[in-house]
């Protein structure tokens, strides 16, 4: 074996080199001409655009002053409460039927059920709910 006969085991690799001209003054690599062909001019992230649209100024980070009605509806009254029954925030609290008894509570209706007598008080409800209590020999307080 000679010198001039040696090989390597394995070959040269060369790094290319990429986007510095090329031949004949074409794309140097970079695909046809647009947005993306330009130096430092890249697509806008899709989350930059829900960054920018959130507001700004005082007031977005607090809570609404508002607090959110609890509903009841008079299926669960009517499975829960009997004749002469009181019906109000703490009572609806104290059988878990709302989460704190300082919460707004609303009844609503939507089906027909057989109601008992009850006694509603410190609780809103919808013109339904009210004719249906009321046709059942109930009061709001």
């Amino acid at each position: 074996m000679q010198l001039n006969e040696l090989k390597r085991k394995t070959t040269n690799r060369h790094k290319k080199t990429v986007g510095r001209g090329g031949k004949r003054g074409t794309t140097a690599g970079r695909g046809t001409k647009g947005q993306r062909a330009r130096a430092g001019h890249r697509i806008r992230p899709e989350i930059r655009d829900t960054i920018k649209k959130l507001p700004k100024l005082r007031g977005y980070r607090f809570a609404p002053q508002t607090p959110y009605s609890q509903v009841v509806s008079l299926a669960t009254l009517a499975k829960h409460f009997g004749n002469g029954d009181l019906v109000s925030p703490q009572t609806l609290a104290a059988k878990s039927l709302i989460k704190r008894a300082s919460a707004r509570v609303k009844i609503l209706g939507g089906t027909e059920v057989k109601l008992p007598k009850l006694v509603v008080e410190r609780c809103a409800a919808s013109a339904g709910a009210k004719a249906a209590i009321i046709a059942a020999g109930g009061t709001f307080k």
